[in-house]
């Protein structure tokens, strides 16, 4: 009972946190209202006028399966991303000669231009799923690694040996005092992974015309709708902060819950 209760109260100060989130959209669509204002509908379309687009995009059952395809595309991307940039980063941060060998082979992943990597995909791949999945993660799987193996690398080798002499073996420390102190810099890294994975998949669907947000996109563009390109844009953005706040910050506030206990009373994040 006392589990479910804890569960509870973490559960409600997450959605309470959620009305700092409100505010700063708030004043976001504050500015959008002034620069529509300032430049016209043409332009700039009004917060309202996108709004209601989104509402006649979402009325029809079609445009929800296209949703779903971008988002789908993007998930893949980042759970592949995440596992694999994870794993490595696990390793090379425990090895200073695995992470030696790693730095050169990200300057080259990453000096790479992303448009070079979408037309070796297509060569690969074809106008398929696997394209869009493929090109997202040699994006997304070195910033997963960058910030998995940063965390590993700074960790606090005291209390690795402090747990040894108390008899804790290489997999319980690994779980109980590496991975606990690693989180702090992975997660901002899933997160900067999952946008870039959201980001991509969209670019890729313009460019490819395979279907999904970035294919409507496309087509606003050749009809000049501002405002239906805005309204795409805005729900591509909420299909983010959905996934964001379903997949990373549960998993987040599960395994960072002895922050709780060493946080003074009073005082939230």
């Amino acid at each position: 009972m006392s589990a479910l209760t804890d569960r509870a109260g973490r559960v409600g100060r997450f959605l309470w946190g959620g009305w700092a989130g409100l505010a700063g959209l708030a004043l976001f669509a504050a500015l959008w209202q002034a620069g529509h204002e300032a430049y016209g509908d043409f332009i700039l379309p009004s917060p309202q006028a996108t709004l209601w687009a989104c509402a006649a995009i979402l009325s029809d059952p079609e445009n929800w399966r296209i949703i779903g395809q971008t988002l789908q595309r993007a998930v893949w991307g980042f759970a592949g991303s995440a596992v694999i940039g994870g794993l490595a980063g696990l390793i090379a941060g425990y090895s200073p000669a695995t992470m030696r060998l790693a730095r050169p082979l990200l300057i080259v992943v990453l000096g790479v231009p992303p448009i070079a990597w979408l037309v070796l995909a297509m060569i690969w791949f074809g106008a398929t799923d696997g394209m869009v999945i493929v090109t997202i993660m040699v994006g997304v799987v070195p910033l997963v690694f960058a910030g998995t193996a940063e965390g590993v690398a700074n960790r606090d080798r005291g209390l690795d040996a402090m747990a040894q002499v108390f008899g804790a073996g290489p997999l319980r420390r690994l779980w109980g005092v590496g991975l606990r102190q690693m989180l702090s810099h992975l997660f901002p890294a899933l997160v900067l992974g999952l946008a870039t994975s959201i980001k991509v998949a969209v670019m890729i669907e313009v460019l490819s015309s395979v279907g999904g947000i970035g294919n409507e996109l496309s087509r606003a563009r050749q009809y000049m709708d501002v405002t239906q390109a805005l309204a795409w844009v805005c729900l591509a953005v909420a299909g983010l902060i959905a996934l964001e706040y379903a997949l990373v910050h549960p998993v987040r506030a599960e395994l960072e819950r002895w922050r709780e206990a060493a946080r003074p009373w009073g005082v939230k994040r």
